[in-house]
């Protein structure tokens, strides 16, 4: 369950890929802010995952063996290792793109690796992309829920209010991330290291009574129940990746807190105290069968359980947030890629570039949360739609890493493969055996990603063929140039800056403006804004200025994917390299686009609607690239697509 990139306060420090820290801040901050964003999903997973796989094991009613739990713990405890430990911790951290990481990172550095066959990259990253919103839906609604399930051991009166209680927390946490994670992320390191200590405690206890447990730690158990349970066994091992959930997080959060922290919290906090708890249930479970009920919270005695009810809830949250979050950041990667429209981004930080607002996403997650929550009213119901989306992703990030390892770091494809094949041959039996769940509850990501998926395309698709038809009716700029200089109109005192996409064509609203007004100013830039293949650009890399004649010059500014555009700010670095610019006196003519569907448009019907209906909700350029409404004209064009 990836929090593609959850930003806290802790992320000012962002790495460059080598472990080192770009700001000032120590190691133990970096640890401990890691431990407070990229763990907290994977951190939760004990409260649920031993219980569904140890139930999955048993046949859904039968009394497992001891050799079962056994078999089902070493399962857990090696998926951890392999999947977790070796395939992310040791191999995909030093896959980074210019120190970042994450699905869509990943995807741009691939893309520009492979000349041949870009197609089949962007599409790997767009499905990705989609299944991660499942993630970023399903995690809330399940971390809360097992956590708020936990006041049913205190009395069963409590049953009735699980879920309401689950809605209202649920509906808090949303409510509050207009005004920004800063504040609170300052104690989501210090909260998640005691959760973990807990974890590890409160196991401790359990496995010197029951010292038996410590088997599980030979993988011939794991083999031994794989080859002895059949089709039962294959069945639980969706509900063993439950245990794996969250390692996205490790990669995508890379570029906050750097690779050694990272994998310092991991090796020495979270593993050892993840796999202490799952040994402590399953030691419980051992003795006691009927624990199965709830293995976690029975670990603990009467006293603890209303604290460790409220610490798990804190916990669940913590690991909710770094989702949401997360679904802001490969949001705007995703407008910053050409894969979605220009939403309203709003920044809750000044002091961190990556602290991010979305409020239409926002909404999306807390309605479709909120219908998950009532729908299947329990964690147990829920986590059967968990793992799909989370194999899913894995299975893609493992396709694009062999790309990585080959191209990028230029192996022979026959090594590549011997390095990644077992882990993608690992993500494929996981992922086959989450498909066995699509209609107990798995259907649910796989709708979710396939509407993101189809929003994503029907985007990318339509923009492409909008922009090759607004080619074909545009007038190179070199000519126009050529022209005005020669045979110069009425001239007005003042910059015009005119925005393009296409820096070769005159665009389409200096074309108007000559047409309606038959003026032109005594300086006009034709601006273009582009994204770069990588997440951050040198300031020095910034603005290209080239004059083209007398009146005329080009400016191009560049942002990376996963920075936000501020035109103003950016433009103050050409004042810098010689541009006499004035915000006061300078007026940004921007062309809004009016479309229609085409009779023939090389899309079927449904989705020239789609595209439409998309670019309609889009937010304009105006706000998106942070130029003063003051100081904007805009002229209207209708195309037709």
């Amino acid at each position: 369950m990836s929090s593609e990139s959850a930003i806290t306060a802790a992320e000012a420090p962002a790495a460059n890929g080598h472990g080192e820290a770009h700001s000032t801040a120590g190691f133990g901050a970096l640890t401990l802010g890691s431990i407070g964003v990229v763990y907290g999903d994977i951190g939760t997973s004990p409260l649920y995952a031993l219980r569904e796989a140890v139930v999955a094991a048993s046949g859904h009613g039968g009394v497992a063996t001891t050799q079962a739990v056994l078999g089902v713990l070493s399962l857990i405890l090696w998926a951890l290792i392999i999947v977790v430990t070796l395939k992310y911790v040791v191999i995909l951290l030093r896959a980074d793109n210019h120190g970042e990481g994450g699905t869509l990172a990943l995807m741009a550095l691939a893309e520009r690796a492979v000349a041949k066959g870009a197609g089949v990259v962007v599409m790997l990253g767009i499905i990705s992309g989609a299944l991660f919103y499942g993630d970023a839906v399903i995690t809330p609604a399940l971390s809360v829920l097992s956590a708020i399930e936990g006041i049913k051991l205190v009395t069963a009166t409590f049953e009735h209010y699980v879920v309401p209680i689950t809605a209202l927390i649920l509906v808090a946490l949303f409510a509050v991330q207009s005004h920004g994670t800063a504040r609170v992320a300052a104690f989501f390191g210090p909260i998640m290291c005691i959760w973990f200590a807990v974890l590890a405690i409160a196991a401790v206890p359990q496995i010197i009574a029951h010292p038996q447990v410590l088997l599980a730690l030979n993988p011939l158990y794991a083999v031994s129940f794989m080859l002895h349970h059949g089709l039962i066994g294959f069945i639980t091992l969706g509900a063993v990746f439950l245990a794996v959930t969250g390692a996205e997080a490790l990669y995508a959060d890379l570029g906050h807190f750097g690779k050694r922290p990272i994998q310092f919290a991991w090796l020495f906090i979270v593993l050892p105290a993840l796999a202490l708890n799952y040994m402590g249930q399953a030691a419980l479970v051992i003795v006691d069968p009927k624990a199965i009920e709830n293995p976690f919270f029975l670990m603990f005695p009467d006293w603890a359980l209303i604290p460790m009810v409220v610490l798990a809830t804190i916990a669940t949250v913590i690991a909710s947030q770094a989702v949401i979050t997360g679904a802001y950041s490969l949001t705007r990667q995703a407008i910053q890629l050409g894969l979605l429209p220009r939403f309203e981004i709003r920044h809750t930080s000044e002091a961190h570039s990556g602290q991010i607002y979305i409020p239409r996403i926002n909404l999306l997650l807390l309605i479709a949360v909120l219908l998950l929550v009532l729908m299947f009213r329990s964690s147990s119901a829920l986590a059967s739609a968990y793992g799909i989306s989370v194999t899913g992703t894995m299975v893609v990030t493992g396709m694009m890493g062999f790309v990585v390892v080959w191209k990028v770091w230029r192996w022979s494809p026959i090594a590549a493969a011997a390095l990644i094949a077992p882990f993608l041959f690992l993500d494929v039996t996981f992922l086959a055996a989450n498909l066995l769940k699509v209609l107990e509850g798995g259907w649910v990501p796989l709708a979710l990603g396939g509407a993101v998926m189809l929003l994503m395309y029907t985007w990318r698709r339509g923009s492409r063929l909008l922009f090759e038809k607004s080619r074909k009716l545009e007038f190179p700029l070199a000519d126009l140039v050529a022209m005005l200089e020669k045979r110069p109109p009425q001239r007005v005192s003042g910059t015009a800056v005119f925005l393009t996409s296409d820096p070769a064509s005159a665009p389409t609203a200096l074309m108007h403006s000559l047409k309606h007004y038959k003026v032109l100013h005594e300086k006009n830039v034709i601006l273009t804004i582009e994204t770069a293949p990588t997440p951050r650009i040198d300031p020095s890399e910034r603005v290209r200025m080239e004059q083209i004649s007398p009146t005329f010059s080009k400016v191009t500014l560049r942002f990376g994917f996963m920075e936000s555009p501020n035109v103003p700010k950016t433009l103050a670095i050409a004042r810098k390299l010689g541009w006499q610019f004035d915000i006061m006196s300078t007026s940004f003519f921007l062309s809004r686009r009016s479309l229609k569907p085409a009779a023939h448009s090389g899309m079927p019907r449904w989705q020239d609607h789609l595209f439409i209906a998309l670019s309609r909700a889009s937010n304009d350029a105006t706000d998106y690239f942070q130029i003063p409404t003051g100081r904007v004209v805009e002229v209207g064009t209708q195309v037709t697509i």
